[in-house]
C-alpha cells in the first residue's frame, strides 16, 4: 500500500498521526533499553534518522506521552509486553543543538541558553509544585535568557533535580546534534571558549548527576574526551564502525527495496537508487541507504543529489579547499572511482584539523562521504608498528556528483574558466596559457590555503588545480589521471564520450632550476616530448579516435606563472 511521502519531518508523533511514510526501527528502542548502558554517545552522518530516532525515544519513554501506545501500535517495540510497561512512565529531557550554527561565542551562548529557557517551559508542574524548597525555587528563577554561563551549565543538572523530586523518578536524558555548536565554534574561531562551557555543561548532565537514569546523545562527529568528555569515562562511544545499533539509523536495502515496490517502482529504478544511495556502511553491516535521499527520491521520482545539497558541507569544503597539495591529489583519484589508504583516528580532535593532515580522511569518513572498502585489522597495525590504516572511496554516486561540483565551484567566481576549456579544445595555446595564468595569480592564494603560496609547489597541486578547472566537462567527456597508457602513466586524459569532439593528453612539469637552466620554455618542451616517447596516445588510438584528433599539451609551472606548448 502506497503511503504519504513527507520529507522533512522528524517529529515521530506528527510522523505517525498523519500516516506518514515510515521505516519501522523501534526495536532500537529495546535493544538500547536492555543493553542497560548509562550513557550512551552515537554518531552517524547527517540526514541519517537521528533526530527522529530521539524524538521517537521521548514520545515512547516521557510521561508527556503516557498512554499513548497507539502511537507504536502496529510497530516492533509494541510486540513485547516488557516494553509497553515502559511507555510514558519516564520523566524525560529531551533537547536539540541542530540549529545553533553561530559565527561567535556570544552568539552562541545566547542561542544554547534559549533552547535550555524553553525546554524549562515545557514542564508547567515546575511553577505549579510546592514541593520546592526555598534554594531550589531560586535556582529555578535563575533559568532566564539573560543568565550567566555557570547557570546555564548547570541547568541540565538542575532540571533534573526538579523532576526527580515531582515524579518520584529519575529522569531520562536525550541531547540530539551535541557535536553542531562544536564544529561552528571550530569554523569560526571560537572553539577553545566553547569547549570548556560544553566539557562544564555535559559533566553536570551525564555524570556528576545523581537524578539520571539513562541518557543518549548524537552527532556527527566523535570529538576528542580531552576536549569534551574529559570526565565522563563510563561513556558508551556507538561510531560507524561498531556494530552496535547498525541497523537503527539508516535504510536497509530490504527495507528500501520493500519501500520502492509498495510505491510502485520496478526493478530498473531499484538497481538505479542503488547506485545512487547505496554505500554506507556500518559495523560489519553493508548497504545502508541514505534515508534523506531515497525518501525524496520517492517523492519527487527523480534522482538527484538531494543529501549533498543540504546545509553542512561548509567544514569539508573548507578543509579540502586549504588542505595540502597531497590532499588535493588524494581527493582527485577519489572523484575518479579511485581508493586512498591513510589512517583514521575516529576522535576528532578539531583543533588538529589545521596541523594533522590526516585528520580530514577522519572527518570524512565519520560526516558519511567516505566509506571503508578495507580496515587493517589492529594485529595487523600493531605488528607493522604503525597506525591503523584504512583503504576508502567515496560512498556513491550522488557524493562523487557533489564534490565534482564542489571542486568546480571552488573557481566558480573566476573569471575565464570557461574560457580555459574553450581554448583547451580549440588548441588555442595562446589563450589557454592567458587564462590560466590569469586564474593563478587570482585564484591560487585562497586554494593554497595561504597568502603566498611557494614558489616550489609539487606537480600534483598543480594536476589538481587544472582538474578542477576540467570538472565542468565531465558530460562530454571522460576524465582521466594518472594511469598507466603505452610505456608510462600520464598526467590528466580527456576522452571524448560521443565521436568527433577532439582528445586531450596533457603533461605537467615543474620547473627546477638546478634540472634545467633554459627557463620554462624547455621544461613544457620536456613535458611534451615525454608524452610522445612514452606512447601516451597509445590508449585512444586503440579506442579508434585518429591521430589528428588528439590534442596534446606540456604544461610547466614555476609558482604563479604558467607556459604551455601544443605537439
Amino acid at each position: 500500500m502506497k503511503r504519504v511521502i513527507a520529507t522533512g519531518i522528524q517529529d515521530f508523533e506528527s510522523l505517525r498521526l498523519n500516516n506518514g511514510f515510515y521505516i519501522d526501527k523501534t526495536d532500537f528502542i529495546r535493544e538500547w533499553w536492555n543493553g542497560i548502558d548509562s550513557v550512551t554517545l552515537i554518531t552517524r552522518p547527517r540526514r541519517f534518522g537521528k533526530t527522529l530516532n530521539m524524538s521517537m525515544l521521548n514520545c515512547f519513554f516521557s510521561n508527556q506521552y503516557a498512554n499513548r501506545g497507539e502511537l507504536f501500535d502496529g510497530l516492533m517495540v509494541w510486540d513485547d509486553p516488557a516494553m509497553r510497561e515502559q511507555q510514558g512512565k519516564w520523566p524525560v529531557i529531551f533537547l536539540s543543538f541542530a540549529g545553533i550554527k553561530e559565527t561567535t561565542y556570544a552568539s552562541s551562548m545566547i542561542q544554547i541558553k534559549k533552547i535550555l529557557v524553553r525546554l524549562f517551559s515545557q514542564f508547567p508542574e515546575l511553577r505549579q509544585t510546592d514541593l520546592l524548597d526555598p534554594n531550589e525555587q531560586a535556582a529555578l528563577d535563575q533559568i532566564q535568557e539573560k543568565m550567566r554561563d555557570e547557570d546555564a551549565s548547570m541547568a541540565l543538572n538542575l532540571l533534573s533535580a526538579l523532576l526527580e523530586k515531582i515524579h518520584g523518578k529519575k529522569v531520562l536524558i536525550f541531547l540530539d546534534e551535541y557535536d553542531t555548536p562544536l564544529q561552528e565554534a571550530y569554523a569560526n574561531g571560537y572553539l577553545g571558549d566553547l569547549a570548556a562551557f560544553t566539557r562544564s555543561m555535559y559533566n553536570n548532565a551525564f555524570k556528576a548527576n545523581s537524578s539520571l537514569e539513562r541518557g543518549i546523545m548524537t552527532g556527527i562527529t566523535k570529538v576528542s574526551m580531552e576536549s569534551v568528555f574529559s570526565d565522563l569515562n563510563h561513556l558508551d562511544v556507538v561510531t560507524t564502525t561498531s556494530d552496535k545499533y547498525a541497523t537503527a539509523f539508516g535504510f536497509t536495502e530490504t527495507e528500501v527495496f520493500e519501500a520502492l515496490e509498495q510505491q510502485g517502482f520496478g526493478e530498473e529504478e531499484k538497481q538505479e537508487v542503488k547506485i545512487w544511495y547505496d554505500g554506507f556502511t556500518f559495523g560489519s553491516v553493508t548497504d545502508i541507504y541514505n534515508p534523506w535521499s531515497v525518501t525524496n527520491y520517492l517523492d519527487k521520482r527523480k534522482f538527484d543529489t538531494y543529501w549533498a545539497n543540504t546545509s553542512g558541507n561548509g567544514l569539508i569544503g573548507k578543509l579540502l579547499r586549504t588542505g595540502k597539495p597531497e590532499i588535493k591529489s588524494m581527493f582527485e583519484t577519489l572523484l575518479t572511482g579511485g581508493t586512498v589508504t591513510v589512517p583514521v583516528d575516529e576522535q576528532i580532535i578539531y583543533n588538529q584539523l589545521d596541523t594533522n593532515p590526516d585528520a580530514v580522511w577522519s572527518l570524512l569518513l565519520a560526516t558519511g562521504y567516505l566509506k571503508i572498502v578495507h580496515a587493517m585489522t589492529e594485529k595487523e597495525a600493531s605488528d607493522l608498528d604503525s597506525a591503523r590504516m584504512y583503504t576508502m572511496t567515496l560512498t556513491n554516486l550522488e557524493v562523487r556528483r557533489m564534490f565534482s561540483r564542489m571542486v568546480h565551484d571552488w573557481f566558480a567566481q573566476t573569471s575565464g574558466l570557461s574560457d580555459f576549456t574553450k581554448a583547451l579544445l580549440q588548441g588555442d595555446v595562446r589563450g589557454m596559457t592567458r587564462t590560466l595564468n590569469d586564474i593563478m595569480l587570482t585564484s591560487m592564494s585562497s586554494f593554497d590555503g595561504g597568502k603566498n603560496p611557494s614558489n616550489r609547489l609539487p606537480e600534483n597541486f598543480y594536476h589538481g588545480l587544472v582538474l578542477g578547472l576540467l570538472a565542468e566537462n565531465t558530460r562530454d567527456y571522460l576524465l582521466k589521471s594518472n594511469r598507466e597508457s603505452g610505456w608510462g602513466r600520464y598526467d590528466v586524459m580527456m576522452e571524448p564520450k560521443l565521436p568527433g569532439k577532439p582528445a586531450v593528453i596533457m603533461e605537467f612539469k615543474v620547473f627546477d632550476r638546478l634540472d634545467d637552466e633554459n627557463g620554462l620554455e624547455n621544461t613544457a618542451e620536456n613535458a611534451l616530448r615525454q608524452i610522445e616517447e612514452k606512447q601516451y596516445a597509445a590508449e585512444l588510438l586503440l579506442r579508434g579516435i585518429p591521430a589528428d584528433r588528439i590534442l596534446k599539451y606540456g604544461f610547466a609551472f614555476k609558482g604563479r606563472e604558467c607556459l604551455i606548448r601544443k605537439g
